[in-house]
């Protein structure tokens, strides 16, 4: 589906979703080609995943105890107010151009 509210089924039945993800999904292709490649062993791409599950975990119980933000904060963090001038344009540090040679990094460097 689109959504965790949208399971897809209504438009395809089980079957359909259940090859599509054991033969499209972008991360399981990934580990498939890290194993295949001999880059890493099954038990260390497991307990990569467990480590970051557990991250993921951690910083969702921190949002859940975390108060509500107000709606003055709506547009915090939207734009920046310190810009830095990147060629005849001004962009915040964090954004990727559409050509990587012109994308600025803080650290000045483009890796």
């Amino acid at each position: 589906g689109h959504s965790m509210s949208d399971p897809g089924t209504t438009y395809r039945n089980r079957e359909e979703i259940a090859f599509t993800r054991s033969t499209r999904d972008p991360l399981e292709f990934l580990k498939k080609c890290m194993l295949d490649a001999g880059m890493a062993e099954a038990e260390e791409l497991k307990e990569i995943e467990k480590t970051i599950r557990k991250k993921v975990q951690a910083e969702v119980m921190i949002a859940k105890e975390s108060p509500k933000p107000s709606l003055d904060s709506l547009w915090e963090h939207v734009y920046t107010k310190d810009h830095i001038k990147t060629g005849d344009s001004e962009v915040p540090p964090h954004i990727r151009m559409p050509n990587y040679e012109k994308s600025y990094f803080e650290s000045g460097k483009m890796d």
